[in-house]
Order: structure tokens, then C-alpha cells, then sequence
């Protein structure tokens, strides 16, 4: 029986990943006078890395540190001061963009049902809190938890973050639903044994989502509604029973 609803953020609650992350690092490198900046076409394959530091350091690796960062020291400062920046930044640029359809929806559906809602995702807390409050703060407040950034050692698509949810919550796998849209989420939460619906977003509809109990491009509004809360229940019973 489905008793709580976990969303990731990037890409399911906000598509925030070409319109907010990217133009977010692009201006920090801008900033600190870094000579890069990140196309449509790059960040597309520096996304397979999750996690915003990392996806810089694996970036530098390939294409040059700056002048002057030779130690690991040097390089892991410079990673932090920049994803500092990033994220303050990108916390600026989300309040423009519009929430994904059907989100807010389904999270009034889960509410009135009694259904528990969290976030697990590998964004900056601060960033996170600020699309939260794109929900309005009756929506944001009926969140129990938000587990972002580095809350667990290994990010998406270790397991890691499910499990703290799981625990968090105090409930079984079975219990809980996901909704993500990346490979790496998916395999996140279902190596934490969470049934999982995939909302496709601007760069994973070509992902595979085989491990998914469905796929959609998005939750809907009216009149296009695609998924509701009593689908996600069915979802959930259905991969319960197949277990």
C-alpha cells in the first residue's frame, strides 16, 4: 500500500537542467574568470556524472584545469568556491522558471490522501528550497523531508539517498513511490527497492527506463492529465504483487 510519494527534483519538479544548472555554471566560470562555458550539447554528456562538483572536476580533467590550480588542494577549492557561486546563482534564476505540469497537482492529490511527500535529489539544499517555494508555503510545508547535496557519501546512482528516505520514514520499499527522470535516479531509488515512475525531462527521454513501472513525458494538467495519485497507487500494488 502506497503511504508516501519521493520526488527527485531536477528534471521532475522543475526542468531546471539546460535553463537554470547550466546557464548557473556558465555564469560562476563567467564570475571567477574562467574561460569555459557549457553548450546544450556538453551538458547533455556531463550530466551521465551526477552531482554539480563532480561534474566540474570530471569537466577540468578533460579540458584543462585553470592556470595556476595544479594541487588537489587547489582544484578542490576551486570546485567548492565555484559551486558556491553556482548555486546562488541558479537559486536567482529558478524563481522565472514555471513548475513541470501536473506536480502541483499531484502533490494536492497525495495531500488530501494522507500520503507522505519528500525529496531526494543531488541539488544544493539552497537551490532545492527555492523550488520548493515555487509550490507556495502550504504545498512546501506538507514536505517531511528534504535530503539534497551531500547528505550521503555516494550520489545517484548509489542507492544511497533511498535508503536514508526509507529510513527517514520509517517505512518498507513497498510503501513508497518514486517519480524521476534519469537513469541514474531511477537506479537510485530502484536499487533501494522503490517502485518508480519516469517523467521525462528535456535531456533523459532517450534514457533507458526499462527498471521503471512506466514512462511518461509528464504528470499532465487538465485536460492532458496523464498520471494521478490513484495510478501511482495502482503502480505501487501492481510492482508490489510482482515482487
Amino acid at each position: 500500500m502506497m503511504k508516501a510519494l519521493i520526488f527527485d527534483c531536477d528534471g521532475v519538479l522543475v526542468d531546471t537542467e539546460r535553463d537554470a544548472h547550466r546557464v548557473g555554471f556558465n555564469l560562476a566560470f563567467a564570475e571567477a574568470g574562467i574561460d569555459a562555458e557549457w553548450s546544450v550539447e556538453l551538458y547533455a554528456r556531463l550530466l551521465l556524472t551526477a552531482g554539480g562538483k563532480e561534474r566540474m572536476r570530471v569537466y577540468f580533467d578533460e579540458f584543462g584545469w585553470p592556470e595556476g590550480i595544479d594541487t588537489e588542494d587547489a582544484k578542490q577549492a576551486l570546485i567548492v568556491d565555484l559551486h558556491q557561486t553556482k548555486t546562488r546563482l541558479t537559486s536567482e534564476i529558478v524563481a522565472d522558471l514555471p513548475v513541470r505540469p501536473g506536480i502541483l497537482r499531484i502533490i494536492d492529490e497525495a495531500r488530501a490522501e494522507g500520503i507522505r511527500l519528500g525529496v531526494c535529489t543531488t541539488s544544493n539544499p539552497k537551490f532545492i528550497d527555492a523550488v520548493l517555494d515555487l509550490f507556495g508555503p502550504e504545498r512546501k510545508a506538507a514536505f517531511e523531508f528534504v535530503h539534497a547535496g551531500d547528505v550521503v557519501p555516494k550520489k545517484k546512482p548509489a542507492p544511497d539517498i533511498y535508503l536514508l528516505a526509507l529510513e527517514t520514514l520509517g517505512l518498507a520499499a513497498t510503501d513508497c513511490m518514486v517519480i524521476e527522470d534519469s537513469r541514474n535516479g531511477l537506479l537510485a531509488a530502484t536499487g533501494a527497492g522503490i517502485p518508480t515512475l519516469v517523467t521525462t525531462s528535456t535531456y533523459t527521454a532517450e534514457e533507458d527506463f526499462a527498471e521503471a513501472v512506466k514512462v511518461v513525458p509528464e504528470l499532465g494538467d487538465a485536460p492532458d492529465i496523464q498520471i494521478t495519485i490513484e495510478d501511482l497507487k495502482a503502480l505501487n500494488a501492481a510492482a508490489t504483487a510482482a515482487a
